[in-house]
């Protein structure tokens, strides 16, 4: 009976099993295409990753603005409490030369048996000693009273220099927080530009650099793309100085921003580096402030304090020496010479240049000096 009984089919096999293997394969395929596509990055174009390069580098310069504030309060910060520290040893060892003094009073007063000075002279016999003596003891007594009015003047100074002390401290180690956080900011949105330019492609890579020397009105190379180095290549340093850094005398408004501008006229070629004020690497900020000290004249440390250190003048109105500043936060400085050219330090990777003013966004301009 078993032999011929009807062999038990399952419930996928034949055409159905078939159909089904095949529905089956071809969702593992989608979801594995699907799957595939929402993993993969789209690569960007080179104009893509230029736009934001270009964004990474503002937002370092608005950081590296930020981080000279915060070292210039820190340093400051610094001095103040220095300053407070040294006055307190000072006054801490005329606190110990008082306190010397009055001990050996004390001493002194011991040794002749500790009697009251006016029972001591009662019992002399000799009435010209008496006086004498009566004399010579009211001035001990002030000599003793002014000593612990001495150590008392100097304890409260010394109390009140080390209070002072202890507040200054917490001012500089807040103001170094800040200083470290914001050189984080910046080695953070210049490693997020190297990486950007790094996905280029050998082909992609020139064409950034052929849009970047356009833009620039150079052919310096973009190579270094943020890292900040120290060096830049012989060809960009005689790019950047035919390109405006040997026109002769400048027509300036007074002798001091012809020195401003002879000044920076002669960093030409040197790297940006940012945070850096000179001689051999400068940020925009460090530029302008290294330029005016040649021509003595002392500007604060930040482009949003060097915007308010002189007269503001309209557009129009620009002359050699003036300072010109871009981005609506107040990002970027550079040194106008004339002709719609300023001298700036552009950015990591690109040296000291003569640049046209309206390859960027135009926020304001100020005369000093």
């Amino acid at each position: 009976m078993a032999a011929h009984r009807k062999p038990r089919q399952s419930p996928l096999g034949g055409q159905a099993g078939r159909t089904a293997a095949t529905l089956a394969l071809a969702s593992a395929a989608t979801a594995t295409l699907f799957e595939g596509s929402g993993h993969a990055e789209p690569r960007p174009t080179t104009a893509q990753v230029k736009a934001k390069v270009d964004r990474l580098y503002e937002e370092a310069e608005v950081a590296t603005e930020r981080y000279n504030g915060a070292k210039e309060k820190a340093d400051e910060a610094r001095a103040a409490f220095e300053r407070l520290r040294d006055e307190a040893a000072r006054r801490t060892q005329r606190l110990n030369t008082a306190r010397d003094g009055l001990g050996a009073m004390a001493a002194a007063q011991y040794r002749s048996g500790g009697l009251d000075p006016a029972v001591q002279l009662a019992l002399t016999s000799n009435p010209d000693q008496y006086l004498e003596r009566a004399a010579l003891a009211e001035r001990a007594g002030n000599r003793q009273a002014a000593a612990v009015s001495a150590v008392r003047r100097e304890l409260a100074a010394v109390r009140q220099l080390r209070a002072e002390s202890t507040g200054h401290l917490d001012t500089l180690r807040a103001h170094e927080t800040e200083l470290r956080r914001q050189k984080a900011a910046v080695l953070g949105k210049l490693q997020a530009a190297r990486t950007l330019l790094a996905r280029l492609t050998a082909e992609e890579r020139a064409r950034y650099e052929a849009a970047e020397a356009g833009r620039d009105g150079s052919g310096t190379s973009a190579r270094n793309g943020g890292s900040g180095g120290t060096g830049t290549a012989p060809a960009a340093v005689r790019a950047d100085r035919s390109s405006g850094g040997d026109r002769g005398p400048v027509t300036a408004p007074n002798g001091r921003a012809a020195e401003a501008v002879s000044f920076a006229r002669a960093q030409l070629g040197k790297p940006y580096v940012w945070g850096a004020t000179g001689p051999s690497a400068y940020d925009c900020s460090g530029l302008t402030q290294a330029a005016w000290r040649a021509a003595g004249v002392s500007l604060p440390r930040t482009t949003y304090t060097q915007i308010n250190a002189g007269r503001r003048v309209s557009r129009s109105q620009l002359a050699p020496g003036d300072l010109i500043f871009f981005y609506s936060g107040i990002s970027h400085v550079g040194l106008y010479i004339g002709g719609g050219q300023m001298i700036h330090a552009p950015r990591p990777g690109a040296p000291v240049r003569v640049a046209p003013i309206d390859e960027m966004p135009f926020a304001g301009a100020t005369r000093v000096g």
